[in-house]
């Protein structure tokens, strides 16, 4: 499975990564990936808060939800497909093998490259 997390908006470029198997939730394909991942304090990994350590705590401390304008938006695809916005969160939503898991940081904007 494919993951692309796009750091654009935080001044990075977009990165992608495999994730081996059949992961069991979009965490587990971030991870697998290669990816870290911060939750909030206050709901833990139920909001992915920062990606390999972006944005930074500077700039984002983590307590509570991330604001409207300034959180990881989580979307999926088919291979030469287009973006899905997520309906559900990452920790209970269970990709099927060979599709692609797309992050990207902003205000809920699609990752800027392909599926």
């Amino acid at each position: 499975m494919t993951v692309v997390v796009d750091f654009a908006s935080l001044g990075g470029g977009v990165t992608r990564a495999c994730a081996l198997g059949d992961p069991a939730s979009g965490l587990t394909a971030l991870t697998g990936a290669g990816f870290t991942i911060t939750g909030t304090k206050r709901w833990g990994l139920a909001f992915v808060c920062r990606i390999n350590g972006l944005p930074t705590a500077a700039t984002e401390p983590c307590l509570n939800t991330p604001s409207a304008s300034a959180y990881w938006s989580y979307w999926h695809a088919t291979p030469g497909g287009t973006w899905s916005y997520s309906s559900a969160g990452a920790s209970s939503y269970n990709p099927a093998p060979g599709t692609v898991e797309g992050w990207a940081f902003g205000s809920g904007a699609a990752p800027s490259v392909a599926p």
